[in-house]
């Protein structure tokens, strides 16, 4: 064993004690948080403006603070963006972490001194608790690969800009450093199909052994490499044994990894956004990340089916239940309050409390009023895969409600298969029964013969990148919603078949 790989399983060791030492003390944690989050930021424009100097617990909190999207918080951020201090948080951020937004153009999420060790702490953490768990240090002696954004940054009144990724580069330890991949250089590049093609030439003969990033993106990634090398990637790099992903569900993925790789790679999952580092996978065989409970975040969680109500009941960590399907709601010391991000998310256990994300509280189906989430189709199209033995490269699903007439209406699932099942209708069948086992809802549509049963749409090779190429998307931390109360995306990728 290397010196380092030694050094990394003790330091291994530390942080898995200080984990689970708070992850023991889930209340008193938060409520540390949150008090130090309003003392801190009492002073500031925002605190003034909603009494913070009068918050003494946090039922006062949720009195003053409502609960607010980007929109709301914008007028805000653009005092800050306008070279303002003292506005949402001490000083002036960092960084902004640029992002696409659907109803506001891009985003700007505030980065601080005070945030960014949160991102980059919990990334070297996870990979730490599975060192600790698995005894697997010398995997710190290859070469790793996160295929990200652009680490070029711009500059807005003092302020560098930038996607989340792209600012994380540069936090990357003296100690990985001549263990990172791709080259600066290679990673500046902004096309992303010349970017992937300038890794694989990269990585091809390096001692690659962990590898991370969105799960579509890789999948990209490892395909070049195959075609360029015509060898399993797990055959390729023979110490590849890490796969560590965020963004999606890798689930639906997974098969297609295996085939790609060649053999099964433990994974680890991680709850990153520019809003902060949530939750890491801290145990291989325990369904669930941990919910980052220490990290300068205050959480609070809203029932998804009471979300548009007005005033809507709020609830902290100490409340919330397992298999409920709950909105999240941040505060953070980068000067998000009450925050929605739009994720939503389930709890798999309370002690520690770990979580699954659901979905987007945007993204879900109910044209007919049956509610369907992410976390529902995810589930089904893993179970028709393991059952049929087929294997996909992505897919999305959305209401079909212009039908002929005498048709009912029903779900239209859109999937590019990797390897096709030998019968589509049997998967047909296998899907529904599974959405029906899952959402009773769902159920009571089909039996009610209200909706048909689902129905599949072929689509061609590629067609899931070519949408995103023509949307200026490919690449990247952008990913395709996996399903949505409309036909745009549905349509989109219709127009694109041959």
């Amino acid at each position: 064993m290397s010196l380092k790989a030694l050094a990394g399983r003790i330091f291994a060791k530390i942080v898995s004690y200080r984990t689970y030492a708070w992850a023991r003390n889930p209340v008193i944690t938060q409520q540390k948080v949150f008090e130090k989050l309003i003392e801190k930021a009492k002073n500031t424009s925002f605190g003034q403006d909603h009494g913070f100097e009068g918050i003494r617990s946090y039922k006062n909190f949720a009195e003053k603070v409502p609960i607010r999207d980007y929109e709301a918080l914008k007028p805000y951020i653009e005092q800050v963006l306008n070279g303002e201090d003292n506005v949402l948080w001490p000083g002036k951020p960092l960084y902004f972490a640029k992002t696409s937004g659907t109803t506001s153009g891009a985003k700007y999420i505030p980065l601080t001194a005070d945030s960014m060790p949160n991102h980059i702490n919990a990334a070297r953490d996870a990979i730490l608790l599975y060192i600790d768990e698995t005894g697997n240090s010398e995997l710190v002696d290859g070469k790793m690969i996160f295929l990200q954004g652009s680490p070029e940054l711009k500059e807005k009144n003092g302020i560098k800009v930038g996607r989340l990724s792209g600012i994380a580069a540069h936090y990357v330890p003296g100690y990985l450093q001549k263990n990172r991949l791709p080259s600066w250089e290679t990673n500046c590049i902004e096309d992303w199909e010349t970017k992937v093609d300038a890794v694989v030439k990269e990585t091809m003969n390096e001692d690659m052994t962990i590898i991370g990033g969105i799960p579509s993106w890789v999948q990209m990634y490892f395909e070049k490499l195959q075609q360029r090398s015509g060898k399993k990637i797990g055959d390729l790099f023979k110490n590849f044994n890490l796969f560590i992903y965020g963004g999606v569900n890798y689930e639906p993925y997974r098969a297609k990894f295996e085939a790609l790789i060649g053999r099964k790679v433990d994974s680890i999952e991680l709850y990153p956004a520019s809003e902060g580092f949530f939750a890491f996978q801290d145990k291989q065989d325990v369904k669930g990340m941990l919910l980052l409970l220490n990290s300068g975040i205050f959480y609070e969680f809203v029932e998804a089916q009471y979300f548009y109500e007005e005033n809507p009941p709020r609830i902290t960590i100490a409340e919330v239940e397992i298999g409920v399907n709950y909105v999240m709601i941040v505060s953070n010391n980068a000067g998000l309050w009450a925050y929605n991000l739009g994720d939503t998310v389930q709890f798999t256990s309370l002690n520690p409390y770990r979580v699954v994300v659901s979905g987007r509280i945007k993204h879900f189906i109910s044209a007919f009023g049956e509610h369907v989430i992410g976390k529902e189709v995810e589930e089904a199209m893993q179970q028709a895969q393991e059952q049929h033995g087929f294997s996909i490269s992505e897919f999305t699903v959305a209401p079909m409600t212009q039908v002929n007439d005498g048709e009912l209406p029903y779900h239209e699932w859109l999937v590019e298969f990797e390897r096709p099942p030998d019968n589509l209708e049997a998967v047909e069948n296998s899907l529904d029964k599974a959405m029906q086992d899952q959402n009773s809802y769902y159920y009571d549509l089909i039996q009610g013969k209200i909706l048909q049963p689902l129905k599949i749409k072929v689509l061609a090779k590629d067609s899931f990148n070519s949408l995103m190429k023509s949307q200026g998307k490919l690449g990247g931390q952008n990913k395709v919603p996996r399903l949505s109360n409309d036909r745009k995306i549905a349509e989109g990728l219709y127009r694109i078949q041959p």
